[in-house]
């Protein structure tokens, strides 16, 4: 998997920010891919606080950009730019307070192309990750709303994708002040399948998605599975090319012969790669069972849907998960 991500970076060289450039994590993945040569590593943080802890890691950093937001020479350019973003929601002295954080100037970086991904997390919270890019990178042409998908990786298997796992709680039709549905809930959990396949082709898959639920082909009833059914056809509509088929149970996405005996005549039944799930209950849960007990490594959350590359890492992350995280953001510009 990453053998091919590597090779389109060698390809296209480009440039990841890290928001805490001072994290000896960070520091760690930083020198591996400086001494590897085919992504270029920014660091968010005080130069001398981000040396210091390089030096005290024995991480080799020498070359690297290190920027500091409070000594940033051209903050005066990205205060306007932040400030025309937001649209009047804030002031200049609020922009500029909030652009001393390393989520929002590392986030405003990418805007101004000085970077072309961006990676945190490793200390600040997913939302304090997300705010940012919601607000300055915004949505690409034609989505509707951030999304989030898991690849999992296990020796001797195949590839897996599973949406979305980590960002929309739940899904329900918005409304304009009159009342009429402007985004239905089917037509967001279309776009997220659309956007999970999109993204499983990324790392060379062929997707193969199924639309979840605890219902085959109409067996069972509930909201869930409503709305399973109608984002099946939705995205259908909206995706012809694509190999999507639900609502249908994960024993029938999975099995062939349990696929076929409850959704006989799909192409998707029994040969699933990519796992679309009705609420966020049901994808956390079920990437991790994945994890902890089908001994899959699990890469993500990848967020989906945003104009740039921007994601997620986990408090707990390792240097190794840094590592590849980063090939992985970087590969998506």
């Amino acid at each position: 998997m990453f053998e091919k991500l590597v090779e389109i970076l060698k390809a296209n060289p480009r440039k990841i920010v890290f928001t805490e450039g001072s994290d000896a994590r960070i520091l760690e993945a930083a020198a591996k891919l400086k001494a590897e040569g085919f992504l270029t590593p920014v660091l968010v943080g005080n130069v001398d606080e981000v040396r210091a802890a390089a030096a005290a890691g024995n991480f080799d950093i020498d070359g690297l950009e290190i920027l500091d937001p409070l000594t940033y020479d051209k903050m005066d350019e990205m205060v306007d730019a932040m400030v025309a973003l937001r649209k009047g929601k804030q002031t200049p002295e609020e922009c500029r307070e909030l652009l001393k954080k390393g989520n929002y100037f590392g986030t405003m970086l990418v805007k101004m192309g000085v970077a072309d991904s961006l990676l945190g997390g490793a200390t600040y919270s997913t939302a304090d990750t997300v705010r940012p890019a919601l607000q300055l990178i915004k949505t690409k042409p034609g989505a509707h709303l951030v999304s989030s998908c898991f690849i999992l990786q296990k020796e001797g298997a195949e590839l897996l994708a599973m949406g979305d796992c980590a960002i929309n709680i739940s899904y329900e039709d918005k409304k304009d002040k009159e009342g009429n549905v402007t985004l239905s809930a089917a037509q967001q959990l279309a776009e997220v399948a659309i956007e999970t396949a999109h993204t499983a082709q990324t790392f060379g898959m062929e997707p193969r998605v199924a639309m979840l639920s605890f219902s085959t082909k109409g067996s069972g009833k509930g909201a869930t599975v409503g709305l399973s059914q109608q984002a099946t056809a939705v995205a259908k509509e909206m995706a012809p090319e694509l190999a999507i088929d639900g609502e249908m149970q994960f024993d029938a996405a999975v099995s062939p012969e349990v696929g076929q005996l409850k959704f006989p005549g799909s192409k998707v039944a029994g040969h699933a790669n990519t796992f679309i799930f009705p609420c966020i209950e049901a994808g956390n849960i079920g990437y991790k069972i994945a994890q902890r007990l089908g001994g899959y490594a699990a890469y993500g959350p990848i967020l989906q849907g945003l104009n740039a590359p921007i994601n997620d890492l986990s408090r707990g992350c390792n240097a190794d998960e840094v590592y590849k995280m980063s090939i992985i953001t970087a590969a998506l510009a």
